[in-house]
This record gives C-alpha cells, structure tokens and sequence, in this order.
C-alpha cells in the first residue's frame, strides 16, 4: 500500500482532511502569520480551494465524504504547503482584504495589513468628512490592496497606486481590473514619489519596507518565499520610511495626512526622530506600528527630516 493510499483509507471527510493537515502542519513546525493565525485554519483554507469551495463554507458541510480524486489533490496541495513552506495565499493565488478577494503571487507581499480597519472605516475620526477625499495615494502598493480598497471606500476619490516593481505593478492591474475600478485606481511605476510629479493628495498611505536586515534573515522561510524587495529596508528598517517622511510633504494638501505602517521597527523610529509628533494608531482586530502624522507637522518638521 502506498502512502497516499494510507493516509486516504482511514481519511473520508472534509473534517478528517482538515484536521489530518493541521497535525502534519504541526509537525513539520509550519508558520502562520499570512492571513490565517493557526495550522487548522491554514489547512481549512488549502483543503476547500483544493476542492473547489468558498472559505466560508458553512460548517454542516465538514462531515461530507470527499471523492477520490477530490482527496488525492487535497492530499496533494498540503504536501506542497509542508515541502515549500510558502503561505497558503501564494498556493491558492489569493488572499483576501477588507473582506474583497486579491490575486496573489511571489512578486507581492500577501495582504495582512491592519491598514484595512482604517480603510473600513473611512479612516474616522482623522477624516471627519468622506466626500472631501478626492485624491489619494497608495505607496508601495504592492498587490494594490490598500489602493483598491480605498477606491471602493472613498468613491469620488482617484487614487494612485505605486511601485518600484513593474512585476507587483502588474499584480495589481489585474486587481484593478477584477474590481472594476479602472477608471479611478492608476498604478504608477514609481520609486516612491519620483514619477508623481508635483501632484498633491488628501491621504498617502503606505506599507512600505520596514524589516531591519538582520531580522529579515532570521524571519521563517514563509516569508522568505515573499519579495525581499517588500520587506527589507536596511540595518535598522528604516531606509525607505525615512525618505518617506522626508518626501511626503511636498506631495500633501494642506491638510493631508500620511499614514505608515512600519510594525517591528516603531520603536527605532521614534528614537530616529524623538520630536515628530508620531500619532501611533489602535486597532480593535489586532496589529501596532501604524502612525499618522499630518501635513502641516511634516511641514513644522522639516529640520529634523532633512
């Protein structure tokens, strides 16, 4: 008997595949941080794509028996996932973000972000009136995640979405096509602010790099299956989000806002610059590292940014 023949003799049910891939999960000492928190969930989400169903399968369905040749590719992909080690999101080709389903591949980061509870919520109280977002950027876009969700949040808004990479940059036009937002989410080829000309924006956003290098070395191979490109940022993580707070300004109304994300490295950014008034954000879901910073603070800021 082969082993696959082994494992599927004892193994009938949607149930069984679940739990029997969380335990193998466990085993081989998998990480899970890319939109699922545990190997059970990690496994649930490969075991229904594999079987061609929604994540939100309603539970009565976990005691169906799976047909041989729906086990043989559930089998199949959980082995991927162990022998890989890439998230779930880049065996799937896609990961979810404010509730809207992304196209995912290695060429972007998959979307986690606790960006997406500002996004959900119009980015109250910092924006006490929706309709006056008419222009927003999103930097380092990556997938276009943040960009597209923000469209859809802010409907009279145009938005950018820019990248250094023309491979991320590619992802994201063909989510700017699935959402149907071609008409207002532009994707730019951009170096951060280098191709925007002299434009200016009510809200720049961005989850930028941030991982000091010897942290990103020491980072599960999970993320190493993900662009270094969107990850690290130098010694201390801070490479790309200083030229950001340096630049921003210039690219802000008057009353713009820039909000960053820049997790792990909080900490050496407040002892960067000790006098910018960083407003670091709470979420209800889960996530820290996010600050908001207005226009006019850049502005009175400025000697200790250049």
């Amino acid at each position: 008997m082969s082993e696959f023949e082994a494992v599927t003799a004892h193994l009938t049910t949607l149930r069984d595949y679940i739990r029997w891939g969380a335990s193998r999960f466990n085993a081989a000492g998998l990480f899970f941080g890319h939109g699922t928190a545990s190997a059970t969930d990690e496994a649930a989400a490969l075991v229904l794509h594999a079987i061609h169903q929604p994540h939100d399968l309603p539970a009565g369905y976990f005691n169906c028996v799976l047909a041989p040749d729906e086990r043989a590719r559930v089998v199949e992909l959980l082995e991927r996932r162990i022998a890989e080690r890439k998230p779930a999101a880049y065996l799937i080709g896609e990961a979810w973000f404010c509730g809207l389903p992304f196209h995912v591949d290695e060429n972007v980061l998959v979307p986690r972000s606790p960006i997406a509870e500002l996004i959900e919520q119009q980015f109250s109280p910092w924006v006490s009136e929706p309709d006056t977002v008419t222009d927003l950027l999103d930097l380092c876009t990556g997938s276009g995640c943040i960009a597209i969700a923000s469209a859809l949040a802010f409907p009279d808004a145009a938005v950018d979405a820019a990248d250094i990479s023309p491979a991320a940059l590619a992802v994201a036009r063909r989510n700017i096509v699935r959402h149907e937002v071609e008409d207002r989410v532009r994707a730019v080829e951009s170096d951060l602010f280098s191709s925007l000309g002299d434009k200016r924006y009510d809200l720049i956003v961005s989850n930028p790099p941030y991982v000091a290098t010897a942290e990103w070395q020491s980072l599960p191979p999970e993320y190493h299956a993900e662009p270094k490109l969107g990850l690290e940022s130098g010694v201390d993580g801070l490479d790309c989000v200083r030229r950001i707070l340096r630049e921003a300004e210039a690219h802000l109304k008057p009353e713009g806002l820039l909000i960053v994300e820049v997790g792990s490295s909080a900490e050496a950014l407040e002892e960067a610059y000790p006098d910018l008034p960083f407003c670091w954000l709470d979420f209800e879901r889960g996530g820290d590292g996010v600050f908001l910073v207005t226009a006019e603070q850049l502005r009175a800021s400025r000697h200790q940014l250049n």
